[in-house]
């Protein structure tokens, strides 16, 4: 089954389904409240989402700073993970931010999540850095990893 996958900016609406699927990806997600400072208050973000047939799969937020994109999150439903859509994700957002004037992105990805390292890795991002106990639900440490676009 071929799956239809659509990008969009975020929307307030979507705000509900991002939240599942931050409670579904994350030790320690983000609230509604958050998402909603993010497309309200926050002048730096930018928001994604990735629909497949008018449902919201994942989402990546950024924020850019001058000419510097940061990634602050991007995460799938489980049941779209391992099928490509994550660099499919990524590679939009990529896109997008570079056509927002910024020329380098970064994020920060936790030491024990080789998966997304890898993604990240085939992206071109390279490490940069370690942030000690970056991770507040268990004080795991977060490799920064950076990309030229």
């Amino acid at each position: 089954m071929k799956l239809t996958i659509k990008f969009r900016l975020m929307e307030m609406e979507d705000i509900d389904d991002v939240v599942e699927i931050e409670h579904q990806s994350f030790a320690t997600p983000w609230s509604r409240e958050a998402f909603y400072n993010e497309l309200v208050n926050n002048q730096f973000s930018t928001y994604i989402v990735m629909e497949e047939n008018e449902k919201v799969v994942g989402y990546c937020g950024t924020w850019i700073v001058v000419d510097e994109a940061h990634i602050t999150n991007i995460a799938l439903l489980p049941a779209y993970r391992g099928k490509g859509l994550g660099e499919l994700l990524l590679n939009n957002v990529i896109n997008l931010v570079k056509e927002m004037g910024a020329i380098s992105m970064t994020l920060e990805v936790r030491i024990s999540n080789y998966t997304a390292q890898s993604l990240y890795r085939k992206l071109g991002f390279e490490p940069g850095g370690i942030r000690k106990n970056y991770y507040s639900d268990n004080n795991e440490d977060a490799l920064v990893m950076w990309v030229n676009l």
